[in-house]
């Protein structure tokens, strides 16, 4: 018997021109598909964590590396600790991210007035988790003493985000990306392995999601990375995936209501598919399904194959679409959405 989805999930980044050509755009072309919907991450944000890195070099704490190491993709240096700063000195303001939701969320406001969006479609926040940040752009010597820091900041974040938003409106997303890098295991040299066993990375998301109140929705973006478009590596089999997924269930008190998950279309096969039969349960599952370079067609045939492992389940693609996509390509990746899946009825 045939599958047909009916939800979708926009997974952060969204190539258009800003926030409320995003809204007018998905809103009507997928409707209540949308349980969330983010405001497309434009701007500065479009390169992801690199919205953060002029914040961190503008700070008195740190200094770039004096060996002249360079973030390999960005060609950013590597910062580190100050001359003389210590650990328990370091600390950070604003991040931005609680005012770029503020101004989005009235965007949105005006776009479900105009009924460009459905009712009860809830505002989608995308943040990094600090480890993403942190880890891309500080020396390994020095992560240990900087992260503690930008995770109270991020926490600060959250709880404006949670002040000035509606609950009912409101989903927090964390976008887990350096963090299951490191935890698939795969040979990498980006990222450095400090404090980074499978406990620790455990440990972190119990703190990151202790300032989410329980009546604003939890989600996580599983990622590989898309800098140029491309994964770091692809994961061989969906084990991490599903590893880390049910991690992150058993030990954050908050409830989860969704977990997003790529799935390269070289890759999707029995033996990627077969450990998503451990997912966790009571959980809503997206799916990194959807590939422009086979379109609809495509889609449906990597929908026959997942559901032999998982009855249910939405649609998405690997990551967000915005870096190294020009709009046609964005346009298009969204017509896909709308034709692999169905509104519910």
């Amino acid at each position: 018997m045939s599958f047909t989805p009916t939800q979708v999930h926009l997974v952060g980044s969204i190539g258009l021109g800003g926030v409320e050509e995003v809204f007018r755009t998905v809103g009507p072309a997928l409707g209540r598909r949308l349980r969330r919907i983010p405001d497309g991450e434009p701007g500065p944000r479009r390169l992801w964590v690199s919205f953060q890195y002029p914040l961190l070099r503008s700070s008195p704490f740190l200094r770039p590396d004096p060996s002249g190491a360079l973030r390999k993709t960005s060609g950013f240096p590597l910062l580190c600790l100050a001359e003389g700063v210590t650990a328990d000195e370091v600390e950070f303001g604003e991040l931005g991210y609680a005012r770029e939701a503020r101004g989005s969320y009235l965007d949105l406001l005006a776009a479900r007035d105009r009924g460009d969006i459905a009712k009860g479609t809830r505002f989608q926040v995308c943040l990094p988790t600090p480890m993403s940040v942190i880890y891309a752009f500080c020396t390994a010597r020095d992560v240990a003493a900087i992260e503690p820091a930008y995770e109270k900041a991020m926490a600060r974040e959250v709880e404006l985000i949670c002040r000035h938003i509606p609950h009912r409106d409101l989903c927090i997303q964390w976008d887990v990306c350096h963090d299951m890098i490191v935890w698939d295991g795969q040979p990498q040299d980006q990222f450095p392995l400090v404090n980074a066993s499978k406990d620790d990375i455990a440990r972190r998301f119990v703190r990151i999601c202790e300032p989410v109140p329980d009546d604003v929705e939890l989600g996580f973006h599983l990622c590989y990375g898309d800098f140029g478009g491309k994964h770091f590596f692809d994961p061989v089999t969906a084990r991490h995936l599903v590893d880390i997924s049910n991690a992150i269930v058993r030990n954050v008190r908050h409830k989860v209501a969704y977990i997003h998950m790529p799935v390269p279309a070289s890759r999707a096969s029995d033996e990627f598919f077969a450990p998503m039969k451990e997912l966790p349960k009571g959980v809503e599952i997206y799916l990194g399904i959807i590939h422009a370079a086979d379109g609809v067609e495509g889609v449906q045939k990597r929908i026959e194959l997942a559901r032999k492992y998982v009855p249910e389940f939405g649609i998405a693609t690997e990551c967000g679409f915005a870096r190294a996509r020009k709009p046609d390509l964005v346009r298009r990746l969204i017509d896909i959405h709308a034709g692999a899946a169905q509104e519910p009825g």
